[in-house]
């Protein structure tokens, strides 16, 4: 009897469809030095994720290190003069990303309610060795 009482009261989890009904809560992180491979950990789960590139060089955009030192990223390419150089509102629900290549990165994202240690599995709250991620 106690394991169906359990069963009915499941924690926030990755797949937690309420978490991700709801608006996100604000999160930004300005002006990043992504010259060298750097991660910007978010404190819950994302629901959105949107990267501003104001430096003067592309910035590879990945979810592991090895993926932004390797080949699997994405770039925002450095703005023309006057512009604003953007990824499109990702939908994605990660616990970090990895930046680099120029020295002016912008990180905006909506956060839902699930911890990080929630999607964390053995190799950890990354998708780091995930094929297409590196």
């Amino acid at each position: 009897m106690s394991q169906f009482i359990k069963s009915y009261r499941a924690e926030v989890g990755i797949n937690h469809v309420p978490a991700y009904q709801v608006s996100g809560r604000p999160f930004a992180s300005g002006a990043i030095d992504a010259t060298n491979a750097v991660k910007v950990e978010f404190p819950y789960l994302t629901r959105w994720v949107q990267v501003f590139n104001n430096g003067s060089a592309d910035v590879k955009v990945g979810f592991s290190e090895n993926g932004v030192s390797g080949s699997n990223y994405f770039r925002v390419p450095f703005p023309a003069a006057g512009d604003v150089a953007q990824s499109a509102r990702l939908e994605l629900k990660v616990s970090e990303l990895w930046l680099y290549g120029t020295n002016n990165v912008d990180v905006v994202a909506g956060l839902t309610t699930v911890p990080v240690s929630r999607a964390s599995g053995s190799i950890g709250p990354s998708f780091s060795g995930s094929v297409g991620v590196g």
